[in-house]
């Protein structure tokens, strides 16, 4: 399937599943007298705010390279993770003051009733599914942006699951612990956007690749024909795809065109070999006779 087309198909799911699943928790939310399934359904309803600035990223991103960009527009989403990131933070925030405002209001907090803990049931599921099913495309289309929206669902079931505990507790006569259960689903939201905005901030300071991937470069260069050593081996994230300088040693009594045909080789071999390199910068220096 065409990457536009799945975009498109995750972005419907992801928009009509958080809408009709808001609405129903925010329903079951004031009618159940819950404060916390109430901010459930408020971190579902950012949840298709999200899921538009996933969109809209990951089509930028995949926009050909031009004049002004000749290294392309991967970045694109880079700043939606960054913004996604940003999105969850101050939900996650949010829904902490009003479980804090409850906790230390003197109004007597009242027990909810079935209704939200059914509702919180069926969020877990709904939120779960919501998950795997957009993780998957992520994963196939390597989208950092996606990726961070597939976690937004997967907040939002952690989130629901901490109302249902919350709600439960009050229901068995102690309502203070649905105030409690907001402060537990801030500090896990909270978690999660701190992990969605650093990957972005790693992605967008060309942050090298990690030792680990670099060690396999290495060794994968070092077995293909003509190549004595490397002399400096450097990577860098851009958005979701790698750059990699490189240089290396080869004999110095071979001429520059020899030269030239194994930097050839090693540049396409590295491209084929590890998919998400989109350039090699190779730099030959004169090895041993």
């Amino acid at each position: 399937m065409d990457e536009t087309k799945i975009v498109k198909k995750l972005s419907r799911v992801g928009i009509l599943g958080n809408v009709l699943l808001a609405a129903f928790k925010l329903v079951a939310g004031i009618l159940g007298k819950s404060g916390a399934m109430v901010s459930d359904a408020v971190h579902s309803i950012s949840d298709v705010f999200a899921t538009l600035v996933a969109y809209f990223g990951v089509l930028l991103s995949k926009q050909p390279e031009d004049d002004d960009h000749p290294y392309g527009h991967e970045r694109f989403e880079c700043v939606a993770s960054l913004v996604l990131g940003i999105i969850l933070a101050v939900t996650g925030l949010g829904i902490g003051y009003a479980g804090i405002k409850n906790i230390i209001s003197r109004n007597e907090l009242e027990a909810p009733t079935i209704l939200p803990l059914i509702a919180a049931v069926v969020s877990i599921v709904v939120k779960e599914g919501m998950f795997w099913y957009t993780m998957y495309y992520a994963k196939k289309m390597d989208s950092s942006a996606f990726k961070a929206d597939a976690w937004h669902h997967r907040s939002d079931a952690l989130s629901s699951v901490g109302s249902f505990i919350g709600i439960g507790l009050a229901k068995l006569g102690f309502p203070i612990m649905d105030p409690i259960a907001s402060l537990v689903i801030c500090i896990l939201i909270l978690k999660v956007a701190y992990d969605i905005i650093k990957e972005a901030i790693d992605k967008m300071l060309d942050t090298s690749c990690g030792k680990e991937f670099e060690q396999s470069i290495r060794d994968f260069v070092e077995k293909q024909p003509g190549v004595q050593g490397i002399d400096l081996l450097h990577t860098r994230q851009f958005g979701n795809k790698i750059y990699i300088d490189l240089e290396i040693a080869v004999r110095r009594d071979i001429s520059l065109i020899d030269a030239h045909d194994i930097a050839e080789s090693v540049h396409s071999s590295v491209e084929k070999e590890f998919p998400k390199v989109k350039h090699v910068m190779i730099h030959v220096n004169p090895g041993k006779e």
